[in-house]
């Protein structure tokens, strides 16, 4: 046989006189190396492929080792093997189904007589760590289909053989089969060497699902846990879902009377007047930039023809996140989208180049359909609206026009003090519409312009919109998780589809490039982020209740009202608690409510018609003027500050 030559990240090569594993490269490297590698990636993939995969001559690999960490994808997937073999042997009767690795974790569904409990968390732990202590190595083995169906149903294991079946339906011939000790699996890995490589790990919950997803099949028992390369990752994990629960937008949305929801319109969330002072006073915001960066604004219907959606391609994209119903006996829905019905708009107007850009935003209403399973609080529902907007340009505009979306999406982030995010260009998906070249133009713009900016930017292949790629803004919140807030896309596709022109220079029609760009997107998904970002400690312009006057006795209630009338008359959401209460009381109320100012007044303050200030982290500023305090609050509300200006001097 020839030599077989590996190539290792910096070039250099390793030779072999057959086809090497991965792991078998990394014996060649070093013995530390090999006992620290977990996996594999080849060729410039991003896929993490099994220790034991055997090389082909000239792959150029780079080996994943327990210093990476993209070792915790590894570590996961075992580390479900070792909680569905933990799971068996505490209650034989139950069945395995399937264990993926997910973000932050793992999951595995069991069929089981055995009810799950948060109580049983500890035997199945303590089992785990029975398992890993044995350092069972992960032994890989290649069975034929009719193996593995006679042995998976011999051992009464029908959702295997399920799978198993499918996957001969498809063509596969032979199944891949993990041992650990006297437990085995099917399963197409990467795994780690033996179990003594899982070092740390935790149950997290439990939960009901449907086999496949499939409200017509079986319900399983899931079990949710996590597992890290190291103790320290798992204690800073499990610390940050605790302020993350502390953080929670649905508890705080409820403590502070923002939003409800009801069975009766599940996905839809009801905003109470104080919720709805938030979300007005962002669009009214978002209308200030409109007008600053040259957005027109206008209003299309929210309830089409389906040929709009033929025409659009979101009938055949996208049908299964729409609703629809018939008016007339003409099969109509509702949008899910605005572009369609900007397309509309645009094409009925002739158009020069002139006019161009064409900037046309919308605030109305959308509506999709998520599943059950899906939706959560605000951050995931069925009818919202976005900060949406359409540009219309030429191709000699498109630069600038993504350019000018950068420089209106860091003022608006700035001004929101979201000062960390993360771009991502996505790229075709597998289901699309247009040709590879016209994919190539539009790639290769948003690109160029990321470029041409400096800007720091994620290649994330085929999880663009299936009309054009985008780029992906991901906002990094105060705990450092990431969340999909503004997105900008560059489209060829929807301005063929329906036609549209604009009269150029040489009097010839030309085809607009569009650019769909949200910089908020979903309010509703917004608040929620925006709510965990700040513990629900808004600023001042958007705190439903801006001040709250607190008297120390009814004898100063007279001023008290003259001062909630005046700062109402300027604008101002202020309340006078003149509850017969103690004044600790309506402080910690005060608090619980996270309103910016407080007010308190007593007899001094009357007599000398002046003002002590509490602020919401405990500091009081006593003898000021009103005067002198109606200048600082009207500063920071028309400022849109993000701190008092009370704290700054």
């Amino acid at each position: 046989m020839n030599s077989i030559e590996i190539i290792l990240p910096d070039n250099s090569k390793k030779t072999f006189d057959h086809n090497p594993t991965a792991l078998e490269v990394a014996q060649s490297i070093g013995a530390r190396l090999a006992q620290d590698t977990l996996g594999v990636k080849v060729n410039g993939s991003k896929e993490i492929l099994d220790v034991r995969t055997i090389l082909v001559h000239g792959s150029k690999i780079e080996l994943v080792t327990t210093r990476q960490a993209e070792a915790n994808e590894v570590i996961r997937h075992s580390c479900a093997h070792v909680m569905a073999q933990a799971v068996q042997s505490l209650w034989p009767q139950v069945k395995v189904t399937i264990g993926p690795v997910i973000e932050n974790g793992f999951f595995y569904d069991f069929d089981s007589p055995h009810p799950f409990k948060e109580e049983d968390f500890e035997a199945i732990e303590k089992k785990m760590s029975e398992i890993i202590s044995k350092n069972y190595p992960l032994v890989k083995e290649e069975w034929p289909i009719a193996k593995a169906i006679e042995t998976f149903t011999q051992m009464g294991e029908r959702f295997k053989v399920e799978i198993i079946k499918d996957l001969a339906s498809k063509g596969e011939t032979v199944v891949s089969i993990y041992h650990q000790g006297p437990w085995f699996d099917l399963c197409r890995g990467p795994h780690v060497q033996h179990t003594g490589q899982i070092k740390s790990f935790k149950l997290m919950s439990v939960a009901g699902a449907y086999w496949r997803g499939d409200e017509k099949n079986p319900m399983l028992q899931r079990l949710y846990a996590t597992a890290f390369k190291e103790k320290k990752e798992l204690d800073e994990y499990l610390k940050q879902l605790e302020e993350a629960k502390a953080r929670d937008h649905r508890k705080i949305g409820k403590d502070l009377g923002l939003f409800y929801f009801s069975q009766l319109t599940p996905g839809a969330p009801f905003f109470t007047g104080k919720g709805t002072i938030i979300y007005n006073e962002l669009i009214k915001y978002m209308r200030e930039m409109y007008r600053e960066f040259n957005y027109q604004e206008i209003i299309t219907p929210q309830i089409f023809d389906v040929e709009l959606f033929h025409t659009s391609g979101h009938y055949q994209n996208y049908k299964e996140n729409m609703y629809f119903t018939k008016v007339d006996e003409r099969d109509f829905s509702l949008k899910p989208m605005n572009c369609p019905s900007h397309c509309l708009l645009y094409g009925m107007e002739k158009h020069s180049y002139r006019e161009l850009p064409w900037r046309v935003a919308d605030f109305g209403r959308l509506h999709r359909y998520e599943r059950a399973g899906a939706v959560h609080g605000l951050t995931r529902v069925r009818t919202f609206c976005q900060d949406d907007a359409h540009i219309f340009c030429s191709l000699d505009q498109l630069q600038s026009e993504i350019q000018s979306f950068v420089q209106l999406l860091n003022k608006v982030y700035s001004q929101l003090g979201m000062n960390e995010y993360i771009i991502y260009l996505s790229t075709r998906p597998e289901k699309r519409m247009g040709t590879d070249e016209v994919w190539d133009k539009a790639e290769g713009a948003l690109q160029k312009a990321l470029e041409n900016l400096n800007l720091p930017f994620v290649i994330n292949p085929g999880d663009g919109a299936f009309y054009g790629p985008k780029l992906d803004i991901m906002f990094v919140d105060a705990i450092k998780r990431p969340w999909q807030l503004g997105t900008i896309q560059c489209d060829f596709n929807l301005p063929r589809a329906f036609g549209l022109t604009y009269t150029g220079e040489d009097n010839q029609d030309h085809q607009p490039v569009m650019l769909h760009r949200a910089i908020l997107g979903s309010l509703e998904r917004f608040i929620g982020v925006y709510i965990e970002h700040t513990s629900g400690h808004l600023p001042t312009w958007l705190a439903p209740i801006q001040v709250s006057i607190l008297n120390v006795t009814d004898r100063v209630n007279e001023f008290c009202e003259k001062l909630e009338k005046q700062w109402h008359h300027a604008g101002v959401r202020v309340q006078f608690d003149r509850r017969n209460e103690k004044l600790n009381f309506k402080i910690r109320e005060a608090q619980l409510q996270k309103i910016p100012y407080m007010i308190i007044i007593g007899d001094k303050e009357s007599e000398l018609g002046q003002v002590s200030v509490r602020l919401r982290n405990g500091q009081t500023i006593q003898e000021l003027s009103v005067d002198k305090f109606t200048e600082v609050l009207l500063a920071d509300r028309d400022g849109r500050l993000l701190v008092s200006p009370l704290l700054q001097s």
